[in-house]
This record gives structure tokens, sequence and C-alpha cells, in this order.
């Protein structure tokens, strides 16, 4: 029997049984990952749940999801950035980057609707190619200082190139450098505020 989600706004359960199949409560369907991805990307909230157990694997299929859009070509994820996310397994710090990694979506998400008016604008004539650079600028500016923050004793991905320790600058010059790199996200951070105004 179908497990039916009459709460207005709960989200959609969909029920992944031994045999792989995932079954949608809600339409009382069997489903494919696609059939996932585009729920997503229409909005729908969903939880998967392993149909003898009752636990949550969510996470597992939404990782399934990305994997399988990532062999069809679909390369969104750089090689660099994979390399980070698996060198914080484990890590104290990794625990941030979690909530790191989400308010950056959501801050993407936000300028995602700027962007589109500006390609929209584009088509109709008007190049605000300078604007989608900026936004793009910003956008890998403050997740460049975070990963910087999120590493603060200098553990950088296996190929990356070796910054200067501590103990080649005065102590002194080191927390000037950290202020001015702290003043400079400010003043990003409050630039990106006064944009989206």
């Amino acid at each position: 029997m179908a497990e039916q989600n009459d709460t207005p706004g709960a989200p959609v359960v969909i029920k992944k049984y031994a045999n792989r199949r995932l079954y949608n409560t809600a339409t009382s369907t069997y489903v494919t990952l696609d059939h996932l991805a585009e729920m997503i990307k229409a909005g729908t909230e969903f939880v998967v749940t392993d149909a003898r157990t009752g636990e949550d694997i969510t996470r597992s299929v939404l990782t399934q999801i990305i994997v399988e859009q990532e062999a069809k070509g679909q390369n969104l994820l750089p090689i660099k950035f994979l390399r980070q996310i698996i060198g914080f397994y484990g890590d104290s710090l990794g625990g941030l980057l979690p909530r790191y990694l989400e308010h950056s979506m959501e801050a993407f998400s936000k300028n995602e609707n700027d962007m589109r008016k500006a390609m929209t604008e584009a088509f109709r004539g008007i190049f605000p190619m300078e604007r989608l650079e900026q936004m793009g600028r910003q956008n890998m500016v403050l997740f460049e200082n975070a990963m910087k923050m999120l590493n603060p004793f200098g553990q950088q991905a296996p190929g990356a190139s070796k910054p200067a320790t501590n103990e080649e600058k005065p102590k002194g010059e080191n927390i000037d450098d950290l202020k001015a790199q702290l003043n400079e996200m400010q003043a990003q951070l409050a630039k990106l505020v006064k944009d989206r105004e």
C-alpha cells in the first residue's frame, strides 16, 4: 500500500527496494534517477527511504544522481574541487565544509536570477557580459577566500603550489596580511549586498 503525504508542503516519499527500484509513493509509480533529477529541477522536495529498514538514504541517492549526471558529460564539478572535498574527509575542519557549501550555493542561487536576467537582455541586443564576468569573479573570489579560511594552516590539495610559511615572514606581517584579507572580504561582501539592492 502506498504511503501518501497528506500534509501540504511535506516532501514526497520515495522508497528504494532491494532490487534498486525506486517507488514514488505520491504517484504510485516506479521512477528512475532521471525522474528524481527532474523533480529536483521542478522544485519538488523528496526524501528517499530504504523500503525494508525505513532508513533515510536521501544523501546517497542524491550523490548517485550527481555521479550519473557527471557521467553523461555534464561536468559541473572540476577535478580540483573534487580533490579538495575528498581532502576534507576526516579533517577536523571538514565539519565546516557542508555549511560553507550550502551557504555558497544559496548565494549562487540568489545571483542566478541576475545572471538569467542579464542573459535575457543579451539576447535582446544588449551585451551585459561585463556584469556576468563581474558576478563570476565575485563568486570565485568568495569561494577562494572561504577555502583559504577553511584551510588556514596551508594544507593544500596535492599538486597545489605551496604558500609561504609563517616562518618566512615576521609575525607582524602575517597579522597585517590577515587583517588586509579580512578587510578585502568584508568590502567584497558589502559590494555584493549593495549590488543586489
